[in-house]
């Protein structure tokens, strides 16, 4: 049967006693999805609103922000619905959708700090030419790279595992993704497989760009006490975020590729859980706490809203 033309319905992984807590979990829920939009479009606004903040770092992390907000959107609305429903079912249509979403934005979040640490690395290592490099057309064109390279791997990984004939109807997950529904087909996954390491592959390459550039930008801050500032000011943040980003991928991997019922339910949920939860809010939290630039307009704001209060 083409999966594309005739969509069949998929059962998700129904949450532990999901009836005695059900209301519970979805204010969870609620509260993470509200305080991941709210942290992260407020951020973005602070760059927008603020003209010292129009810098190419700046402008890259309120892309980050983005599409943190855009992931989770791929999961967060879907999970709540299913909560207020008590129904735990997608169809095949749906859940390609929402796994290109969550899959297209944790690459896109990737090239995102690659695009940073090569942001990073001209800033200390060659300020002189930091303009000259990173001028408005090259930032343009770095962010059209972030979003449409990782967008369009994501949709070929989408249509590959969608056109395959379904044979099992069951996701031990509570949202889609890429590798549980290959799992569903009875027919050969070599294609998808090989298809899966290429995409490692390149954006490996990316991992080795990110180390570069971080060995390169630790030799720069030996020799100068501030460009050892800088860094521990704009580039602790990045480094943070790449080591959270970096264990949840892994968790997500370990999960669907040799996830396993002798593993601790609640550990499942964890693994399952971590990769759409901890970076939209952790992200913006650390930058927002460790960049003084941020933090500081970030205050003022606030401050101006509590004065027009008072007065």
């Amino acid at each position: 049967m083409d999966n594309m033309s005739y969509p069949v319905i998929l059962t998700l992984m129904v949450p532990k006693e999901s009836k005695s807590y059900r209301h519970l979990y979805f204010s969870c829920f609620l509260f993470l999805y509200l305080l991941i939009l709210s942290i992260n479009i407020r951020l973005v606004m602070v760059i927008i609103m603020a003209k010292t903040l129009h810098e190419p770092m700046y402008i890259f992390l309120s892309h980050m922000c983005i599409n943190g907000v855009y992931g989770a959107s791929g999961f967060y609305p879907k999970i709540l619905s299913d909560l207020i429903l008590d129904s735990y079912v997608i169809s095949s249509h749906m859940c390609a959708l929402q796994y290109f979403v969550i899959y297209s934005s944790l690459l896109c979040e990737f090239t995102i700090l690659t695009v940073m640490s090569y942001d990073r690395y001209v800033a200390i290592c060659k300020p002189l030419d930091y303009h000259s490099k990173l001028t408005k057309f090259t930032c343009l064109k770095l962010i059209l790279f972030s979003w449409i390279v990782p967008n369009c791997f994501s949709l070929i990984a989408a249509l590959l595992a969608n056109l395959r004939p379904f044979c099992k109807y069951h996701i031990d997950k509570l949202y889609c993704d890429n590798w549980s529904v290959v799992k569903l087909s009875c027919a050969s996954s070599s294609v998808n497989n090989v298809y899966g390491y290429i995409v490692t592959v390149i954006f490996l390459s990316c991992a080795v760009i990110i180390i570069v550039s971080y060995v390169k930008l630790i030799s720069a801050c030996k020799a100068s006490l501030d460009n050892r500032k800088k860094f521990w000011q704009t580039c602790l943040p990045h480094i943070l975020s790449l080591i959270n980003f970096t264990f949840a991928m892994l968790f997500d991997i370990m999960y669907s590729r040799y996830g396993s019922n002798d593993i601790p339910e609640s550990l499942r949920h964890f693994l399952a859980l971590e990769l759409v939860i901890v970076p939209p809010v952790f992200n913006p939290l650390i930058y927002g706490l460790n960049i003084r630039a941020v933090r500081r307009v970030f205050a003022s704001c606030i401050s101006a809203k509590v004065n027009v209060l008072r007065s």
